[in-house]
């Protein structure tokens, strides 16, 4: 079994900013591309030496607009950049480009036996920017113009079905020489799952800008240590277990952390990734054409997933929701643990082991906002529902004999009379860099500074209604201990093991 390699990304303006995250990433990473496209005009004058100096096998790349670099040149000035930092082959191997990156329809005869002649693999590469490459055996032999290059794959999907076509197809692969890369929102599994594509090397970027440990939200690339320590790459084979989160826009999760971190503490061959889908029926796809063991369900597809479950654990017919997914010998079976961690969370947090005598307003009606009237009801509390649509909180509220009002100015005094502990269980505020329209479901209420207010969102650590909250002098929480204890039930489930 071929393990891929971490390639290591420089795309600095100066040989020595790429030195530098070579220095910062070497004992992480395999290889080197250096992307002299990105390098100033005097700084590309120098690119010859960079083998030596970086003392790891090296990729050559001279990426062109066209194909998403930032070369503006003409191709004759850019040949010549490729026959400079050719030239003068060493006979110490080590210190010449080991490999140089084509474009399939860049063909100079001089540069093909150059390349061959000093021993530099060359990487014939395909780029899509806009759509994802089907039919990828044809594309490989297409690339393969004298069998030895490597092809190179890199396209765009443009959702989650276009990945499931893509893994389906490379799988089916025979093992070969080639690289197979998936770009934008979507492709995040494609860096991880290297090994199920069969590629040759999976890429890898500094963590400078990149927040983690999922990477922004139009960014398909993680750095080198978060490849190696906490997904494991090099770990991973056809035996290894496959676990991951779903949702959409999944622009920051702790799942993949906790997970794979306590993945390592049990000595367990599995891996939890991070899968961004617009639609439900695309995640279970996914899931099945890469055989996913379990799955953790976010925003926006925990109903989904409870409409369209055929086998429902005891906890999803109790919650009425869905966060969890098990494969089984019988088919997918739905849990709920967002229930059970919502009750240790308002526990922890108000010190109390029942909300007996409190009056509770839960803010949302969504498939969080049921866990969350679950827990309430269970520590017997008094709760209104209050969400913008106004039937969604009544048929919630129904079920545990609670009140329920429209989210508005309208629904104040309700509010004021159910204020001993406000539970925020809606997306509003997620991922929010600072306040503003949209991002404050209660921006209508004053806070009196005695209320107890908890907000299921943990990134950030303190939304836009948290610091409103606290500068009244209230008590707060974010959904950090939610979250941790209902992983704590999802590992459980996974593996059979009590973290």
């Amino acid at each position: 079994m071929a393990i891929p390699k971490i390639c290591l990304c420089a795309a600095g303006s100066t040989i020595n900013a790429d030195l530098a995250m070579v220095e910062q990433y070497r004992r992480y990473i395999d290889l080197v591309e250096l992307r002299a496209d990105c390098l100033t005009e005097n700084e590309r004058l120098h690119i010859r030496k960079f083998p030596e100096l970086a003392g790891l096998p090296c990729i050559l790349t001279i990426r062109r607009q066209v194909d998403g670099g930032a070369y503006i040149g003409g191709e004759a000035h850019r040949t010549i950049l490729f026959a400079k930092a050719m030239a003068f082959a060493n006979q110490d191997r080590s210190k010449n480009f080991a490999y140089v990156d084509f474009e399939e329809d860049f063909y100079v005869p001089s540069l093909q036996e150059a390349a061959l002649a000093f021993d530099t693999r060359i990487i014939r590469s395909y780029h899509n920017l806009n759509e994802c490459v089907t039919n990828i055996a044809a594309k490989i032999n297409s690339l393969k113009i004298t069998g030895y290059e490597i092809a190179k794959i890199a396209c765009t999907p443009r959702n989650l079905h276009e990945v499931s076509t893509f893994f389906a197809e490379a799988m089916a692969l025979s093992r070969g020489d080639y690289i197979l890369c998936l770009m934008g929102e979507y492709g995040f599994p494609s860096r991880i799952l290297a090994e199920r594509l069969q590629s040759f090397l999976t890429f890898s970027s500094p963590a400078d800008g990149i927040p983690q440990p999922l990477g922004a939200p139009d960014l398909d690339h993680v750095d080198p240590i978060t490849l190696h320590d906490m997904y494991g790459i090099k770990r991973i084979t056809r035996n290894t277990k496959i676990f991951g989160i779903a949702g959409y826009p999944l622009k920051s999760t702790l799942s993949p952390l906790f997970h794979n971190t306590a993945f390592r503490k049990h000595n367990l061959d599995a891996v939890y990734i991070p899968i961004r889908g617009k639609e439900y029926g695309e995640v279970k796809e996914f899931a099945g054409f890469i055989g996913m063991s379990g799955l953790s369900i976010t925003v926006p597809h925990k109903e989904s997933a409870f409409a369209n479950l055929k086998l429902q654990s005891e906890s999803v017919k109790q919650v009425g929701a869905c966060n969890t997914l098990l494969r089984t010998a019988e088919g997918w079976v739905g849990y709920d643990t967002d229930g059970i961690g919502m009750v240790r969370a308002l526990q922890d947090f108000l010190e109390k082991k029942t909300l007996s005598g409190l009056r509770v307003s839960i803010i949302g009606a969504g498939g969080a906002a049921k866990a969350v009237a679950w827990a309430v009801c269970k520590l017997h509390g008094k709760a209104c529902v209050f969400n913008r649509t106004a039937a969604r909180a009544k048929k919630l509220a129904g079920l545990y004999k609670f009140r329920f009002a429209s989210l508005g100015p309208e629904s104040i005094r309700l509010l004021g009379e159910y204020n001993d502990l406000i539970i925020q269980a809606t997306s509003v505020g997620l991922d929010a860099v600072q306040a503003g329209p949209g991002t404050d479901p209660l921006y209508f209420y004053l806070f009196n500074g005695k209320e107890a207010v908890y907000d299921i969102i943990y990134t950030p650590e303190l939304t836009p209604l948290l610091a409103r909250a606290q500068s009244a002098g209230c008590r707060i929480s974010n959904g950090r201990s939610m979250l941790h204890y209902q992983a704590y039930e999802q590992f459980k489930l996974f593996t059979g093991e009590t973290y």
